[in-house]
């Protein structure tokens, strides 16, 4: 989601990846399904492992709770937004910690873009 978030509203600002360090290979449907309520598509996207996003340095790194495969990205600024994972929770609950990611993702592009 916060991929999704981020190319719907960042899109002069940053370029993001979306990755995991134990991914399933699929999006979870309730991540469709709420990502449908804000009209972004998630259908396209798939769950990547850390392997799979570019070894490069990057300026930011968000984390989610990812523990110690996290480290291993190189960053020049890394931020862990600890923000609950969803995964098992209710539609409602899911929505509330849609909207979390939606406005961390909000505060690091204005953060970007104010330098």
């Amino acid at each position: 989601m916060a991929e999704a978030f981020a190319k719907m509203y960042g899109k002069n600002a940053l370029e993001s990846y979306s990755a995991g360090s134990h991914p399933s290979g699929k999006v979870n449907e309730k991540a469709i399904s709420a990502m449908n309520e804000v009209k972004y598509d998630l259908k396209s996207h798939f769950s990547k492992s850390l392997a799979q996003i570019p070894d490069v340095e990057y300026d930011y790194a968000i984390t989610l709770g990812c523990g110690d495969e996290c480290p291993n990205v190189i960053a020049k600024h890394k931020v862990d937004w600890k923000i609950p994972d969803p995964k098992a929770m209710n539609t409602y609950n899911f929505a509330q910690v849609r909207e979390l990611i939606k406005n961390n993702v909000l505060l690091l592009i204005k953060e970007i873009k104010n330098g």
